[in-house]
């Protein structure tokens, strides 16, 4: 029997904050929303406060997952990052960072600064 595709999501969400945190990654937010979006996991690797979609592909039909964070999502996922520093009072002067987990199949790649801000 499959799962709903938010079930799957969620699962393969703690397996990557799973992951994250053995890398030392400190998670600070998990499905951050606003009404322009949401950031999946936002969190910090060393100075850095990322800003990480994860996105999950069971099989190549519909492209690898990496290849799914286009144009359009990147601006999304900016917008609602600038809302989290203004609501969280950041420093002008934080490093950040936006990264893409791809989860294909059990395949899980992370990809750092996988995509620079964008207005």
């Amino acid at each position: 029997m499959r799962m709903n595709t938010r079930a799957t999501g969620a699962q393969k969400e703690e397996q990557v904050c799973a992951c994250l945190l053995s890398e030392d990654v400190r998670i600070v937010a998990r499905n951050f929303r606003n009404r322009q979006g949401e950031i999946d996991i936002i969190g910090y690797d060393g100075p850095y406060l990322v800003f990480f979609e994860v996105k999950y592909r069971s099989g190549k039909s519909r492209g690898s997952a990496a290849e799914a964070v286009g144009a359009a999502k990147q601006r999304k996922i900016c917008r609602v990052a600038d809302y989290y520093r203004f609501l969280h009072h950041c420093a002008e002067d934080t490093p950040l960072r936006f990264d893409v987990v791809a989860v294909d199949g059990d395949n899980m790649q992370w990809i750092k600064n996988a995509f620079d801000y964008v207005r």
